[in-house]
């Protein structure tokens, strides 16, 4: 399961006992902190049972099915398992019985139970104070995810852990939405992808980063770790739950570099073969709630990282430019910081830098 995985939780079975098997084909599913991973039979043959179960924590190379080469063993299954259904149904009639035994049992007791009666006052007044809750039989009860569990103390961990705070500012989308519209058929036809906004503030993120190198560093003990690399985390929602796969050097990549990375990244996450290693790492993190329709939130940091911005929805709302009242495409960002590390002043200018380059991606041309 990868150096970094001791344990995992015995998610699925794909096969059943009787099925045949080819040699590296998935028979079962391990579900880690992370991700989840495929287990593949080490050889063609009939599976002949599991000595595991489904919801068992196994560990990395412990054994949980036997495969038989020539499927000997298999085949007296179904008789065990028509005999167990015969010795299950032998005992039903006993069953009945007690069943009888219990009306019998509350109708020696009901006469008793009537005695105690003239005392009614008491109910009457709990139905008027309790609330009333809904029956039992309506709720659920599913155990957590391996994965779910995993984000749940990360976050937790993540707020008892640092002085977090957000700061606001909005975004003019007008100049990135026009450079888009205006190239987005020869952005394709060069790179093979389509031109989309999260490469703006990936490369808007990276030049903020850059002018404020501090947002990039994290707390370790009693030292400030400074980081002269830039691997920026983009924050996926999956069917399964939120992963952050890295885009590595995002610092050293163009556009179309950026968004072929994220496609990728976005497409392995979202079919649950994105590995370990893309997630692991990352000095700084992105989040587009606006794709969910969000307007505004305030995101939590992903640990050991010191900030995170969000994104939020593009809403067309009236602004005053050059002193008239004009309808602009507006976007809120937000910045989540650790306030042990990042003052206010860092946080500020962090976010007007990405407001600065977004509304003007021609400051990335010029470096200004």
């Amino acid at each position: 399961m990868g150096e970094s995985i001791s344990d995992g939780t015995l998610a699925t079975f794909l096969k059943k006992p009787g099925d045949s098997v080819a040699a590296d084909e998935p028979i079962a599913q391990i579900e880690t902190d992370k991700v989840t991973i495929d287990v593949v039979s080490p050889q063609a043959g009939v599976l002949q049972e599991y000595v595991a179960k489904e919801g068992d924590t196994v560990e990395a190379g412990a054994k949980i099915a036997v495969i038989s080469k020539s499927g000997v063993g298999v085949a007296p299954a179904a008789p065990a398992e028509k005999k167990s259904e015969k010795a299950a149904s032998k005992p039903s009639p006993p069953a009945e019985s007690v069943k009888e035994d219990k009306p019998k049992a509350k109708v020696e007791a009901s006469p008793a139970a009537e005695k105690p009666k003239p005392p009614s006052s008491p109910p009457p007044k709990r139905t008027a104070t309790e609330p009333v809750l809904p029956p039992k039989e309506r709720e659920r009860r599913v155990p957590m995810t391996r994965l779910r569990k995993r984000v749940a103390t990360r976050l937790k961990d993540s707020q008892n852990t640092f002085a977090m705070l957000t700061t606001f500012n909005e975004v003019d989308m007008t100049n990135l939405m026009k450079l888009r519209s205006d190239y987005k058929d020869a952005f394709v036809e060069k790179h093979g992808v389509k031109l989309g906004f999260m490469s703006g503030f990936v490369k808007a993120a990276v030049s903020a980063l850059q002018h404020q190198p501090i947002v990039n560093a994290v707390i370790d003990g009693d030292d400030i770790i400074y980081r002269d690399y830039v691997d920026i985390s983009i924050a996926v929602g999956t069917p399964k739950g939120l992963v952050v796969p890295v885009v590595r050097d995002a610092d050293k990549m163009n556009f179309a570099e950026i968004e072929k990375t994220i496609n990728n990244l976005a497409k392995k996450a979202n079919d649950g073969t994105i590995s370990i290693d893309e997630m692991a790492g990352g000095s700084f993190t992105i989040s587009n709630g606006g794709v969910y329709g969000s307007l505004l939130s305030t995101p939590i940091i992903n640990p050991p990282q010191s900030a995170i911005l969000g994104m939020h929805s593009i809403v067309s709302r009236p602004m005053v430019v050059g002193g008239n009242v004009v309808p602009r495409p507006m976007m809120y960002i937000a910045l989540t910081y650790d306030h042990r590390l990042i003052d206010g002043r860092e946080a500020v200018f962090f976010l007007r830098r990405i407001k600065d380059v977004v509304e003007d991606p021609r400051r990335l041309l010029l470096d200004v």
